[in-house]
């Protein structure tokens, strides 16, 4: 029995709106190669009427009392996990991932909304005493303003939720824009705040050519603060026309997650989790493991766990029960893959599981593993962003942290060591926003998400996840 998929729409002004008279982008099922649905395209009358909207709702949104703005996202967090299922279904079927990490992705998303949901009523400031007398000084922390998010497709749950759920608790208005590959997801978060009561126009979700929606929307002096999950080249660029404007912008860009393996490590479980964290989502994880650096006197035993634990993945159709592993999301992330590898070999890299396309109509690559790759190669310096492991030997600490911190990215960082001191010198001399010692799981609502150097600035989640849709305002009064 096939499997529907929702009818897609935009949302502005609480109004969905169909493809009627609008250009579309096919949405296509990655696991198949074949047609799910049409996506409508924003022209720039839709726009420019989100933008009225937004700024007229944050008029009514900001002035909202906390207590109703936690109950909204409560209530939203709620029916969220009500629908779970048909939400991550909807997100396998256009993204690709295994059913049981859709699911958890959207359980995980509602969970932004609940903590954050307790953020609105948490926002505060002070009073500081005067060095005169009869003056009262306050500081107050009021919502920015209209809010421009712009989310990738390969988390189209938690990545909006993330966004939408501190903005929404500060009081800002939001227009999304989500990545036309897998629009249903973020439809559906829109249609539980929509059912939970957020009121009219405070939330606008917009698809469309993505250089023309950045521009008008950042470009209008509606939007005070931008927000973008994504690609480094795309992130230099939306923070170039945020500057324009003088306008903050919060950037969650790339990595290529080191993981340091030293000699007293559980080598197993550094191995075997490893890969697990590695080939989840296939690969298209911006915080996942890539370079995987093993001190010498483990390497080969690590290795022997890694490949073969890598050989025991099952790949397939995410709507399958035994997946682990699905398919990437579109052909251009297929053909990277094959470029990637073939340029790495090409240069005297060893291929030793893996590295070709699978036969089928999807667009499945077989989980892959390299080692002896040459520093030449360019997946030692680009993001692979899919199912591409690279394992290599290191010889000291301090060797082992110049390899790690090599790369202008710094998203992610892993290490795996049963020794205090070891423990604290690499918490210390790894250059990344998030770092897991002996685990590989570091993301959770209550802590922040978010990388160093270009990887991106700002964090999301926890109680710094708020404070970029603030501002502080003084007041002197007498």
């Amino acid at each position: 029995m096939k499997t529907a998929y929702d009818t897609l729409y935009l949302f502005i002004d609480g109004e969905w709106i169909g493809t009627e008279d609008r250009n579309t982008a096919l949405v296509i099922n990655p696991a198949t190669a074949t047609e799910l649905g049409h996506v409508p395209l924003a022209t720039a009358a839709d726009l420019d009427r989100a933008l009225t909207v937004a700024q007229h709702s944050f008029d009514v949104w900001r002035n909202t009392v906390p207590e109703q703005r936690t109950r909204v996202l409560k209530r939203a967090a709620d029916l969220i996990l009500q629908r779970a299922a048909h939400i991550a279904t909807q997100m396998t079927l256009e993204e690709g991932k295994p059913l049981a990490e859709a699911t958890d992705e959207v359980t995980r998303a509602a969970e932004y909304f609940e903590w954050f949901a307790e953020s609105a009523r948490r926002i505060d400031g002070r009073v500081v005493p005067a060095n005169r007398p009869g003056v009262l000084q306050l500081v107050k922390r009021q919502a920015i303003g209209p809010v421009a998010a712009f989310t990738p497709w390969n988390f189209p749950a938690i990545t909006p939720s993330r966004k939408l759920a501190a903005a929404l608790a500060a009081g800002c208005s939001v227009i999304l824009k989500p990545g036309e590959e897998s629009p249903s997801t973020a439809l559906a978060l829109a249609r539980a705040l929509d059912d939970a009561g957020l009121p009219k126009g405070v939330l606008q979700v917009v698809f469309g050519v993505p250089d023309q929606v950045s521009s008008q929307l950042i470009a209008s002096p509606v939007i005070r603060k931008v927000t973008f999950t994504g690609s480094v080249p795309i992130g230099r660029l939306l923070s170039a026309r945020a500057a324009e404007g003088v306008k903050p912008i919060t950037l969650e860009l790339g990595g290529h997650g080191p993981v340091l393996v030293f000699n007293d490590a559980d080598v197993e479980k550094a191995a075997v989790e490893g890969v697990a964290n590695r080939f989840r989502g296939t690969g298209q994880v911006c915080i996942s493991s890539t370079r995987f650096l093993v001190q010498r006197d483990v390497y080969m035993t690590f290795v022997d766990t890694f490949v073969a634990a890598t050989r025991a993945l099952k790949v397939g159709n995410g709507l399958n029960p035994d997946t682990q592993v699905g398919p990437l999301a579109n052909p251009r992330q297929l053909a990277k893959m094959e470029e990637l590898v073939a340029d790495a070999v090409a240069k005297g890299a060893r291929v030793l599981t893996g590295g070709k396309r699978l036969p089928g109509d999807g667009y499945f690559f077989a989980p892959t593993v390299l080692a002896d790759v040459p520093m030449t190669a360019r997946v030692m310096h680009e993001e692979p962003f899919g199912p591409i492991a690279i394992l290599m030997p290191f010889d000291t600490l301090a060797d082992g942290l110049q390899e790690a911190n090599r790369l202008p990215y710094a998203l992610s960082a892993y290490a795996f060591t049963t020794n205090a001191r070891t423990a604290i010198d690499v918490g210390d001399g790894l250059e990344a926003g998030m770092i897991g010692i002996n685990q590989y799981r570091i993301v959770a609502t209550e802590l922040p998400f978010g990388g160093m150097k270009e990887s991106g600035h700002g964090s999301e989640g926890g109680i710094e996840g708020i404070e970029h849709y603030l501002t502080h305002k003084f007041i002197s009064q007498i």
